[in-house]
């Protein structure tokens, strides 16, 4: 039976090891193939896009862990709350929403004077924005992902305090320094992590 799973890339942690990386269905049938299940309650699976913890119930055979993980994503029921509704004549849906902003007069005032009128402006007003702060919120997700994997698996490491503050602080070399020493497979995952975390 084909079981779909979400489309995570995940590396799995036996101590300080790395066991497995790549899709979630491949790293459950790596570790349940190459773990017995003293092993596996011990193992440690982490987002390779957020640094954060995956929660794997390994219990049983390797279909029944990914039949678990699977299952969320099964087809509902047709029901009335979600048939898919009859398609219309007319025109298409362009996946624009309404809602509401609330600006002053002069700002409303300004944005009817531009050309395509309020509605073209704000969003070329808010694409120009997206792309600006578009460094600045890669950056903080490096950040932010290799803080998390960084407190689950080297809080009690020497200098995890420094490698953070050098991490926030942009600093590369310190922060290199700071987790030179560890572990080499963590090490290597958090410099992955924090790829981007330095401009």
């Amino acid at each position: 039976m084909s079981i779909e799973l979400p489309s995570i890339c995940c590396t799995a942690f036996s101590g300080v090891t790395i066991v497995a990386s790549g899709s979630l269905q491949h790293v459950i049938t790596a570790v349940k193939d190459a773990l017995d299940d003293r092993d596996l309650a011990q193992l440690l699976l982490f987002d390779d896009s957020t640094g954060k913890p995956i929660d794997v119930d390994f219990r049983g055979k390797t279909d029944d862990v990914l039949r678990r993980w699977g299952e969320p994503l099964g087809d509902l029921p047709v029901t009335e709350a979600n048939q898919q509704p009859a398609r219309r004549v007319g025109r298409p849906k362009l996946g624009v929403v309404s809602g509401e902003v609330t600006l002053l007069p002069r700002h409303w005032e300004w944005l009817k004077s531009q050309p395509g009128g309020a509605s073209v402006t704000l969003r070329k007003l808010i694409d120009e924005a997206r792309l600006a702060g578009g460094i600045q919120s890669r950056i903080r997700a490096s950040q932010e992902a290799a803080y998390h994997f960084m407190t689950a698996m080297a809080g009690n490491f020497p200098c995890y305090e420094e490698a953070l503050r050098a991490l926030y602080a942009g600093d590369s070399d310190r922060f290199r320094r700071c987790i030179d020493d560890w572990a080499p497979d963590i090490r290597n995952y958090i410099e992955r992590l924090a790829a981007d975390a330095f401009a």
